[in-house]
């Protein structure tokens, strides 16, 4: 993280960092109290929380394996979902809450051997969903769906896209 503040800072953007477990709803809490700390408020979060991982039969998968993903995936959007959005509900300022979920959301494009991962996913899309429809109007919702984006989890796929050709498509209709 520090490296990377420093990158974007070299590159005259100025870039913060809080280490911290979004799994652990006082960690997220604690990040948004940084983010209050350091700038008086934030205007947008987006919670990326997602980890691959259980990469068995469903029947075969062993459940704390399952749980362990999905306390990421879900726990850690929600945590998020909930310790910024309280805050942007009570402050009334416009704001945006995003999530990723990914296309496995939408339909189940690992066929096998990733039901946790498929489960969580789905479950960050009916989450942000039921939050569009319960958000104030000043809170703007969505959810990023991207398909197969090379990253740390995909680093090996070569036909996955271009992180960066990802992010310059979704930026613009995030703005």
């Amino acid at each position: 993280l520090a490296d990377a503040a420093a990158d974007l800072a070299a590159q005259g953007i100025d870039a913060r960092f809080f280490a911290g477990d979004v799994t652990d709803p006082a960690s997220v809490e604690a990040l948004a109290d940084f983010a209050w700390a350091e700038h008086g408020r934030a205007d947008a979060i987006i919670a990326n929380a997602g980890v691959g991982g259980v990469r068995t039969l469903l029947l075969d998968t062993d459940a704390a394996a399952a749980r362990a993903l999905i306390e990421v995936n879900f726990w850690g959007v929600w945590n998020c979902v909930q310790a910024f959005g309280r805050r942007f509900r009570d402050d009334g300022l416009p704001s945006a809450i995003y999530a990723t979920a990914s296309e496995n959301g939408l339909f189940n494009a690992v066929r096998t051997n990733g039901g946790a991962y498929v489960a969580s996913k789905h479950a960050v899309l009916g989450l942000m969903d039921t939050l569009r429809n319960e958000a104030p109007p000043a809170i703007e919702v969505g959810v990023i769906i991207p398909g197969w984006v090379k990253s740390d989890m995909t680093r090996h796929a070569d036909a996955a896209m271009d992180a960066d050709a990802f992010a310059a498509r979704i930026v613009p209709q995030m703005e």
